[in-house]
């Protein structure tokens, strides 16, 4: 009898620590809609094992790619009412919440990259992220997404006349909405999990976007034509809602914002590589590349 009484005593024991254990560790929801190939999922692979490591294990993040949580209207929606905590989410989608962030979708607003960092890292970039207090957001960095271009089924885009009467498929942004049809296009939004399946269908005939978003969603395997005009960069954004950083104490926030600064700097990294590696894996697989003149284009300023 007294050996049972010390069992359960030790069993308690355990399940006593397991439980507080539990309860002293806090995991964070992340969302995004890329693939698991992507440099901007593999920069928040980089956050989540700063955040552990920098925490020693008291705070960490579970991410769900590819849309699984929805769009990424959707999962703005989701942080403003604390359903989810942190999404990356483009900014020209975040656009339609926060105004500021239209800016960024302004034709070729950056000189080169390091001006485009500049702007993303200082006083500007900084007061932007700050703007969405008032809708239940915070900004807490930027992440690099380059420059879209585009690509289509039938016809290479090498002036603004080509694109004339083409459908195309942009963002839910007005403003990606509003270039388009000054060129003369059919601007289409389409959500980003839905439009693989409208371009296999002819919905639209091309698309615009960066190129590593370009080769791992394989829109290279419908679309053969890709034309490096670089119109926009919009880049990605981190974005916590201001119901989950109410959870936070301020140890914990500290943690959270080392750790996206470090994920920062090696998603930008990873980010320049695969621009590199995915153009040359889309040349292999039989895409034509094409450099249009940029001045043709400038009209968009």
């Amino acid at each position: 009898m007294k050996i049972k009484h010390i069992i359960f005593l030790f069993l308690a024991a355990i399940l006593s620590n397991s439980c507080a254990e539990i309860q002293s560790t806090k995991t964070l929801r992340l969302a995004h809609s890329v693939d698991t190939q992507h440099p901007v999922h593999n920069g928040m692979i980089v956050l989540g094992e700063s955040l552990e490591r920098i925490s020693e294990g008291k705070l960490k993040v579970q991410i769900y790619p590819n849309g699984q949580l929805g769009g990424e209207r959707e999962s703005i929606e989701l942080l403003q009412i604390g359903s989810l905590d942190i999404a990356k989410v483009s900014a020209g989608v975040l656009e339609n919440f926060i105004p500021e962030y239209k800016v960024f979708s302004i034709p070729y607003l950056f000189r080169d990259k390091d001006h485009m960092h500049d702007i993303y890292d200082g006083k500007v970039g900084k007061g932007i992220l700050s703007q969405g207090n008032k809708f239940n957001l915070e900004g807490l960095t930027f992440y690099d997404a380059g420059s879209r271009s585009f690509y289509t089924k039938s016809t290479p885009i090498n002036s603004p006349d080509d694109i004339k009467d083409m459908k195309i498929r942009v963002m839910k942004s007005n403003m990606a909405i509003a270039m388009i049809n000054d060129l003369g296009g059919a601007p289409t939004p389409i959500s980003y999990g839905e439009l693989y399946t409208a371009l296999q269908q002819g919905v639209v005939s091309g698309a615009e976007n960066n190129i590593p978003s370009y080769f791992t969603s394989k829109h290279y395997e419908v679309c053969k034509f890709l034309s490096l005009d670089e119109h926009t960069s919009v880049p990605d954004v981190l974005v916590i809602g201001t119901e989950t950083l109410k959870r936070l104490s301020d140890e914990e926030k500290k943690w959270l914002n080392q750790a996206v600064e470090e994920s920062k700097v090696a998603q930008r990294k990873l980010w320049e590589e695969s621009e590199k590696e995915c153009l040359e894996k889309a040349v292999e697989s039989g895409v034509q590349v094409f450099y249009p003149d940029k001045n043709h284009f400038k009209k968009l300023q």
